[in-house]
C-alpha cells in the first residue's frame, strides 16, 4: 500500500488555550483506505483533519510543531488552494459551504474559481456522483437537509480530490439519508479509489463501512487499528466514553471472556447469538404504559395547514391538514425524514408562526389571537441550534434573562437550582457561545427549564453530540418528565425514541401518518420505509432471533438473555 498521509510528531495549541489540542501525534494513512476518527468532544479530531488541507496552521494560527505530509506535499510549504485539489472537506456545519443560489452553480463554484475550463462538466459529474442530477436547476433553499449535505459533498468532489474528509456525516440527517450518504462514500471509495476519512460518533456506521479506526483522547493518539479489532476493545472504548455498536455491547456484557470474537455488525450478531443457543422466545410484559387520553389536553392542532412564501413569491406547503392533541403526561417523539414538517409543527405550538388554515390551541388559547410572548409562560421551545437560546455573556445571565424580565420573585434561587440540576455550576460564568456542544445543549435545556413551562418542545436535542454526551442529555430529559406536564421532541435519534417516548408521532410530507407507541412504529416495516426511519440495532437483533415481544435496549436484552438463557441451561 502507498503511504498517502503522514503526521510526524505534530503538536498544536490554539492561541489563549492552556494546553495543546494535539500532543506529539504521529500516524500514517495509506492510499485508498476508509478511516474513521473517533474520540470524545475536545479530543482533537477536527483539529487533526484541518491539518490535512492546510487550514492549520495557515488560517487557524497557533503554536505548531512537527510535520504533515499529504501526497508528498509538506502542508506548511503549500497554499490551502493547492492542498484543496488533493483534499476535499465537508464540514459539520455543511450549509456554510453552500455559496451559490442554484444547485449546479454551487457544484461548479470551486472549479470555476480555480480557472478550470471544464468547470461545468466537473460540477455536473459531481452532482451525478451524489445523485443530485435531477436537482441541478433548483434553488438551494428548495433542498432538504440531506440533499444540502450531498450538495456540499458534490462541491468538494468537483475538484476531483483523491482524499475526502467528512466531519460528522450523519449528524443532522434522518436514518434514510444517513444510510444514503454512507453508501455514496462507499461507492466513492470502492469504485473511484478515493481515500475516505470520517469523523464519526456512530460506531454502527463505522462497523459497516470503515476499514480502520484512529482513536484520540485529549489530543493524543491512543491507537490506529483495523475496524473489527478496534470495535472489539469494548472496555477501552467505554473508558473513553465511546459506545460500540449495540450488538457488540450486548455480546460483551454476556460473554466478557471472549472479547476478540464479539460481533460488530447485525449480520455477525445473528449467527453469534444463535450459536449460543439463543433461539428461545421471550414472553415479557410490555414495559410501555398506554397514555391515558382522558387526561386534559394541553395543546391541540385542528386541521392545520401551514406554508411560507418563497423568494419567487410562490408558497411552499409544509403542513397539510394536521390533527394532533398533546395530553398531560405525554412524552412525544416527532419523527420523520428531513423536511417532513416537524420543526414547523412545533413552532406553530409556540405561536411564533400562525397557521394559514385551521386552529392551534395552547392551554385553551387560540394562538392566532395572542402574541407569542403571551404563550411563553406556558410553553417553551428549545431550538436545534443552542446558540439561538443565548443572548448574554454568561450561562447564569442567559438562564436568568426570562426570570428577570418577568420579575419573578427570588429568581436567583431558581437559577441556582437549575444550574445544579444541569451540572452547570462550574460553568455559570462562561460565555455560553464559547462552550462545547454538549455544554451548550445542557445550557439551552437549563434556559428552557428555568422558564417553568407546562409544555416543553425540544428540536433535535441530541444532534451533533458524541454518544456519551447524548446519553447524559437523555438522562436529563428523563428528569424533565417529572417537572413538566408534557414534553415533545423532534428527533432523528431512534435509540432515544425507543428508550424515552411513550408516544411516537410519525410525520411525512406534511401529514401525520401514524400516532402510536414504539411497538406499533418499529414493528411496522412499511411505515419505517415510507418515513425514512430505521429501528435501533438491538431491536433488529431481537426480532431476527425471534424474541417476542421485541426488545428496545441493550439493558433489556442482557436481562432477558440472562433470565431465559439460564432456564435453558445456556448460563448455568
Amino acid at each position: 500500500m502507498i503511504e498517502q498521509i503522514k503526521l510526524d510528531q505534530v503538536t498544536f495549541q490554539y492561541p489563549g488555550a492552556e494546553d495543546p489540542v494535539l500532543r506529539d501525534v504521529s500516524l500514517t494513512i495509506e492510499k485508498g483506505t476508509f478511516t474513521a476518527i473517533i474520540g470524545g468532544n475536545g479530543s482533537g479530531k477536527s483539529t487533526l483533519c484541518k491539518l490535512l488541507n492546510g487550514l492549520i496552521p495557515h488560517y487557524y494560527v497557533g503554536d505548531f510543531s512537527g510535520e504533515v505530509t499529504v501526497n508528498g506535499l509538506v502542508t506548511t510549504d503549500e497554499k490551502v488552494a493547492k492542498l484543496s485539489e488533493h483534499v476535499g472537506y465537508v464540514y459539520q456545519d455543511f450549509e456554510n459551504q453552500l455559496v451559490s443560489p442554484h444547485v449546479l452553480e454551487d457544484a461548479c463554484f470551486a472549479p470555476l474559481h480555480f480557472g478550470y475550463e471544464d468547470y461545468r462538466e466537473r460540477g455536473e459529474r459531481a452532482l451525478s456522483l451524489v445523485g443530485l442530477t435531477d436537482y441541478a436547476d433548483e434553488f438551494i433553499w428548495q433542498l432538504s437537509g440531506g440533499q444540502k449535505h450531498l450538495l456540499a459533498l458534490a462541491g468538494a468532489l468537483a475538484l476531483d480530490p483523491d482524499i475526502l474528509i467528512i466531519d460528522e456525516p450523519v449528524a443532522q440527517l434522518d436514518p434514510q439519508h444517513a444510510e444514503e450518504i454512507y453508501h455514496i462514500l462507499k461507492k466513492l471509495h470502492e469504485e473511484y479509489g478515493k481515500t475516505i476519512i470520517v469523523i464519526e460518533h456512530h460506531t454502527e456506521f463505522i462497523a459497516s463501512f470503515c476499514r480502520e479506526v484512529i482513536m484520540l483522547d485529549q489530543g493524543k493518539l491512543i491507537w490506529q487499528l483495523p475496524v473489527v479489532e478496534a470495535l472489539q476493545k469494548v472496555d477501552e472504548l467505554m473508558q473513553h466514553q465511546i459506545y460500540p455498536p449495540q450488538v457488540t455491547q450486548a455480546g460483551f456484557r454476556l460473554n466478557q471472556a471472549e472479547q476478540a470474537k464479539l460481533p460488530v455488525t447485525l449480520a455477525q450478531a445473528i449467527p453469534y447469538f444463535n450459536q449460543q443457543e439463543a433461539s428461545f422466545r421471550l414472553n415479557l410484559e410490555t414495559e410501555m404504559i398506554p397514555v391515558e387520553h382522558e387526561k386534559k389536553a394541553i395543546a391541540q392542532l385542528e386541521d392545520v395547514h401551514f406554508s411560507y412564501k418563497t423568494i419567487t413569491r410562490s408558497r411552499n406547503q409544509v403542513l397539510k391538514g394536521i390533527d394532533l392533541t398533546v395530553y398531560e403526561g405525554d412524552h412525544i417523539a416527532l419523527v420523520g425524514n428531513n423536511g417532513a414538517g416537524k420543526s414547523s409543527l412545533m413552532r406553530l405550538i409556540t405561536g411564533l408562526v400562525k397557521p394559514g388554515q385551521g386552529n392551534v390551541l395552547v392551554n385553551g388559547t387560540n394562538t392566532k389571537e395572542v402574541p407569542p410572548e403571551t404563550l411563553a409562560d406556558f410553553v417553551t421551545y428549545v431550538y436545534q441550534n443552542p446558540e439561538q437560546m443565548f443572548i448574554d455573556d454568561s450561562v447564569r445571565k442567559d438562564i436568568s434573562f426570562f426570570l428577570k424580565s418577568r420579575k419573578v420573585p427570588n429568581y436567583e434561587t431558581i437559577v441556582d437550582q437549575v444550574l445544579e440540576q444541569f451540572d452547570l455550576v462550574d460553568l455559570q460564568e462562561r460565555d455560553s457561545r464559547l462552550m462545547s456542544g454538549g455544554q451548550q445543549r445542557r445550557a439551552s435545556l437549563a434556559i428552557g427549564m428555568a422558564m417553568n413551562p407546562k409544555l416543553m418542545l425540544l428540536d433535535e436535542p441530541t444532534a451533533n453530540l458524541d454518544i456519551a454526551t447524548r446519553k447524559h442529555i437523555s438522562a436529563l430529559m428523563t428528569k424533565l418528565k417529572e417537572q413538566v406536564e408534557a414534553v415533545v421532541i423532534a428527533t432523528h435519534d431512534m435509540q432515544l425514541v425507543a428508550e424515552w417516548a411513550n408516544r411516537i408521532v410519525v410525520v411525512h410530507n406534511g401529514k401525520v401518518i401514524h400516532d402510536g407507541d414504539r411497538y406499533s412504529v418499529f414493528g411496522n416495516a412499511a411505515l419505517l420505509a415510507r418515513a425514512g426511519l430505521k429501528a435501533p440495532q438491538i431491536l433488529e437483533l431481537s426480532r431476527a432471533l425471534g424474541l417476542n415481544p421485541p426488545i428496545f435496549t441493550v439493558d433489556a436484552f442482557v436481562e432477558a438473555w440472562n433470565k431465559e438463557g439460564s432456564k435453558h441451561g445456556v448460563y448455568a
